[in-house]
């Protein structure tokens, strides 16, 4: 397989993905009524309908029983009418014929346009929950008119939603390639090298780094294949391939607990998530 850039655009939980249905909504804009389409969040799940055996979007007005303490935000029109979405208290009950399903993990089953509508709503759910006050001066933060900033009522800083950025690695050697395996995966999971960002670092330092931690082995001839949205709660996955140099594999034993060349026959049974950007790199890059 060749190393051109395939199109990652369209990845779960990047909003390209779905198509002319979805437009963005301008914060601050006005909202008639609550009517519309329903992201009811609780956890990692979102609360659909089983019609006929079809499972789906809550349409028309909040259920009654979907209660709690949080306001219901207006994330764009899905068809024209607006997205409603809400997070529910983990112990809330959830009636016949809704259920909640995940929209992320190996064990999420959901449509990829809901699963996208679902992580794009836990994202921005997450911003308003965390961006209630300032962070120079604790005074209360209002919205900036048109962004999903914040302004301060006393400093006037602003503020933006915070997207940490990550890098994520394919390392090859010859026909083989790495996988580590986190200290609290179950023994047969398996992923590529990743992690966050450092202050003053490039991308291209940051995949050195994290391997060179992680596994001991250093890389070379790092090139960028792709990227992925990832809301939980607000990451960017940056993805690339680089090529084995030197070393020896010693995992860190506080992040990673084992690390091993494996091929294509020898994969494991789920080395990462079908929609995540892991699996898609693999897919791909993995001669």
């Amino acid at each position: 397989m060749s190393d051109h850039m395939p199109d990652s655009t369209c990845l779960p939980f990047n909003t390209k993905l779905l198509g002319g249905d979805f437009k963005p909504r301008k914060p601050g804009a006005v909202q008639s009524d609550s009517k519309g389409w329903w992201l009811l969040l609780q956890g990692l799940s979102l609360v659909i309908l089983e019609e006929a055996g079809n499972a789906g979007f809550i349409s028309g007005v909040q259920p009654v029983w979907a209660t709690s303490s949080a306001e219901p935000l207006c994330i764009g029109y899905w068809q024209e009418q607006p997205i409603w979405a809400k997070r529910l208290d983990r112990d809330s009950d959830i009636p016949l014929p809704y259920r909640a399903e995940p929209f992320h993990g190996v064990d999420a089953v959901l449509d990829e346009r809901l699963s996208t509508l679902a992580g794009l709503a836990n994202q921005l759910l997450h911003w308003e929950e965390q961006s209630r006050f300032c962070s120079r001066c604790a005074s209360r933060l209002i919205p900036i008119p048109g962004t999903w900033g914040k302004r301060c009522m006393n400093c006037s800083s602003e503020h933006f939603p915070h997207i940490h950025p990550c890098i994520i690695v394919l390392v090859r050697r010859g026909d083989e390639f790495l996988l580590v395996r986190n200290v609290s995966w179950p023994a047969d999971r398996f992923s590529l090298v990743a992690g966050f960002l450092d202050v003053g670092e490039s991308l291209e330092e940051c995949v050195q780094r994290e391997v060179r931690e992680e596994t001991g082995i250093e890389v070379t001839n790092i090139r960028y294949v792709g990227s992925q949205n990832w809301p939980f709660p607000s990451q960017q996955m940056i993805g690339f391939i680089a090529d084995y140099s030197s070393g020896e594999i010693h995992p860190d034993g506080v992040e990673v607990a084992e690390a091993r060349w494996f091929t294509k026959q020898t994969l494991p049974k789920s080395p990462g998530s079908i929609r995540s950007i892991s699996r898609w790199i693999l897919n791909r890059f993995a001669k």
